[in-house]
């Protein structure tokens, strides 16, 4: 999807809302004097009103994003975020390389053509079964009780979270670490995960039809038409792992104590629970609808910056300079769905004015909430697809981690406080 051939019609650019100082500064991390140095050296403007020094929220994203090209560490497009990292762990599954992902040397991408558990199934065994189907086995009567026992404003995510801890208490093999035993809990974990919700669409459900049909039928109300569970699929394939993102190192530091794959779940949840995180989508699903709905795409994205401080929810990934391709997979699916027409038009818009003001590409999390709002699905099913397919990634890290000696990841503290 070309959004260059998007035209954005041009509005008064000082018409829109504007950042603080203080809000700059937040945004780019730094005291406010770093930031009127900037000015003085002339690489951000500033405009001076009777409350003080206001900013333009897109060329502070402009400039945002030419720090972390800037600061990235050597060797960050082969692989590591943006940060300085604490520690360099070995992982054996995914790898950024070249601007593409990779699980065990196949293309991620070529991957989303093939179904959630047959990749889920060969990624936690090295077996490769296409028919292979996950069932939550016993203990799903206890979880639906549990879940039904939440309060109405409960989400998704909560009862996915009450489900991993209602089938850890009824599996008897939940402490064993033999590696067929993780795997197995990982894939009834999951399709508990998914069984856990609501269904909204019972017609025809049965049990061999595939995880991303059933997941399908508790996010949408409509009938799922075959383009948009092939679309689901492989939005579950992409995001089964990612690197060391802050929820799989809580996963993996779990592992490292030696908690069940239930608890390494449960950590990894924990800190996926975060709108910089797994729930970015939600954030992304608004700001398009908002566009598809007859708002100014420019106004929408400084609208975004200035109400949360932080980059325009969707677009950015630092460890993919020339975008992300699980973004450009999932909207390409989309692209053949006629119903998507919309949205992608609202994608195409704002991806648009964010490459020319600011150089920030889509994310897989623009792509997520391009897909919900597409499929008519509430603006949170981005969270509950992206904790369902990383739960795997968080059991594959577990794998890896309890080979390693116990507690390593355990950091020394350097205290700081009064004498």
């Amino acid at each position: 999807m070309d959004f260059h051939d998007v035209n954005v019609d041009r509005i008064n650019m000082d018409a829109l809302p504007r950042l603080t100082a203080e809000q700059t500064a937040t945004r780019l991390g730094v005291k406010l004097e770093t930031l009127y140095a900037y000015v003085a050296r002339g690489r951000l403007t500033r405009v001076r009103t009777a409350e003080g020094s206001t900013f333009d929220p897109l060329e502070v994203e402009r400039f945002a994003a030419s720090r972390r090209r800037r600061d990235a560490p050597a060797g960050a497009q082969g692989g590591r975020s943006e940060g300085r990292p604490l520690m360099v762990i070995e992982t054996d599954f995914a790898l950024i390389e070249d601007g593409e992902l990779y699980y065990r040397g196949r293309r991620a991408t070529d991957l989303a053509a093939e179904s959630f558990e047959t990749v889920a199934h060969w990624a936690l065994t090295g077996d490769w079964q296409p028919e292979i189907r996950f069932r939550p086995g016993a203990g799903m009567a206890d979880v639906r009780r549990a879940v039904e026992s939440l309060p109405a404003s409960a989400g998704d995510r909560d009862r996915q979270l009450i489900a991993v801890t209602a089938l850890a208490s009824a599996d008897p093999l939940r402490t064993s670490l033999d590696p067929a035993s993780v795997a197995g809990a990982a894939e009834r974990m999951v399709a508990g995960m998914v069984e856990a919700l609501p269904l909204l669409r019972a017609e025809g459900e049965h049990e061999t039809d595939p995880l991303a049909l059933r997941l399908h039928r508790r996010l949408r109300t409509g009938p799922p038409a075959p383009s948009a569970v092939a679309a689901l699929d492989a939005a579950l394939v992409l995001l089964i792992d990612h690197d060391l993102a802050v929820s799989t190192l809580a996963a993996r530091a779990a592992a490292s104590a030696r908690a069940t794959p239930y608890g390494v779940v449960v950590a990894g949840m924990g800190a996926l629970d975060s709108p910089l995180h797994g729930n970015a989508s939600r954030a992304a699903h608004r700001l398009l609808a908002r566009v598809v709905d007859g708002e100014e795409p420019a106004r929408v994205v400084a609208d975004a910056v200035v109400g949360t401080g932080g980059p325009v929810p969707g677009f950015g990934q630092p460890l993919y300079p020339d975008g992300d391709p699980r973004a450009r997979a999932l909207l390409d699916l989309l692209g053949g769905d006629p119903d998507a027409g919309p949205v992608l038009a609202a994608v195409g818009s704002a991806a648009s004015l964010l490459s020319d003001r600011t150089g920030a590409l889509p994310n897989v999390d623009l792509a997520l909430g391009a897909l919900t709002l597409a499929h008519g699905m509430r603006d949170d099913a981005g969270e509950v697809i992206f904790a369902t397919a990383r739960s795997i990634g968080f059991v594959l890290h577990a794998l890896a981690e309890y080979r390693e000696p116990p507690l390593r990841l355990r950091p020394v503290g350097r205290y700081t406080g009064p004498t």
